[in-house]
């Protein structure tokens, strides 16, 4: 079966996004302020908190899970009260960052997304950020070439579906977010294939029998690959298009 819908996970594989930055710097604000009382029962140091931790406890989780996750891993007591004021501060900052524009898109992600447009697959965003419309709204394509491209057309506005940010009952890796992208879409789940860069979104695609293509922009292609990936770059440049219009997952 070749594949017929491409769904995309938004940060850290389109857009470099603020996120990581935002929950990295409303922990080290808590733990400087709300929570310095409780900060020698924890592990946390700001060099303790590593893109390593971000991408195991945090990527790819619904907003409140990933706080859960990440103060558990440093420890300390009322992990569950201080879970949805660390939720809380994250969301105002990376609000603020977005606004202010602070962030940026990957080009070989805009390439590759309007390139699998124009192959004539049907596409998706499924994110768990509640942010994610508003970042794929500022960024801009019309400086590409591409049928798919017209004067002022935005990266939202690409896409034929979009599931992020939705009350779904379960979060990565449970296949449901993906599952409801591939229906929306229109397109078996077999047909369909999944671009993350994280091992949760990984086992997610993996579980509602998806082909998972997996972009390790953070040196953790193992952690990738470990999670069921079918195939790990570096870059989707690196993505051969014709065995993709085939239904295979190969480099060039």
């Amino acid at each position: 079966m070749t594949f017929q819908g491409a769904i995309f996970d938004v940060d850290g594989v389109l857009v470099d996004s603020p996120h990581e930055q935002a929950w990295r710097e409303a922990m080290r604000e808590l733990m400087e302020s709300d929570w310095a009382g409780v900060r020698a029962q924890t592990t946390w140091s700001p060099e303790a908190f590593t893109p390593l931790v971000y991408q195991q406890e945090i990527s790819g989780k619904p907003r409140m899970a990933g706080a859960l996750a990440a103060v558990a891993h440093f420890g300390g007591p009322d992990v569950e009260r201080r879970a949805a004021e660390y939720a809380d501060r994250k969301q105002d900052m990376v609000v603020r960052l977005i606004e202010d524009g602070d962030f940026t898109a990957f080009p070989d992600a805009l390439r590759f997304i309007l390139a699998v447009k124009d192959a004539g697959l049907r596409v998706a965003a499924a994110s768990s950020s509640r942010n994610a419309g508003l970042l794929m709204g500022k960024i801009r394509l019309d400086t590409f070439s591409s049928p798919s491209v017209r004067p002022g057309l935005t990266l939202a506005e690409v896409f034929d579906a979009d599931v992020s940010g939705r009350d779904f009952a379960h979060g990565k890796p449970d296949p449901e977010m993906f599952l409801a992208a591939a229906h929306e879409l229109g397109v078996a789940p077999e047909a369909a294939i999944v671009v993350e860069d994280a091992a949760a979104g990984i086992r997610a695609a993996k579980a509602g029998g998806m082909a998972a293509l997996g972009i390790a922009r953070s040196d953790d292609a193992d952690l990738l690959a470990a999670a069921g990936a079918d195939l790990v770059v570096t870059s989707l440049d690196d993505v051969d298009l014709d065995a993709l219009a085939a239904g295979r997952l190969g480099v060039r």
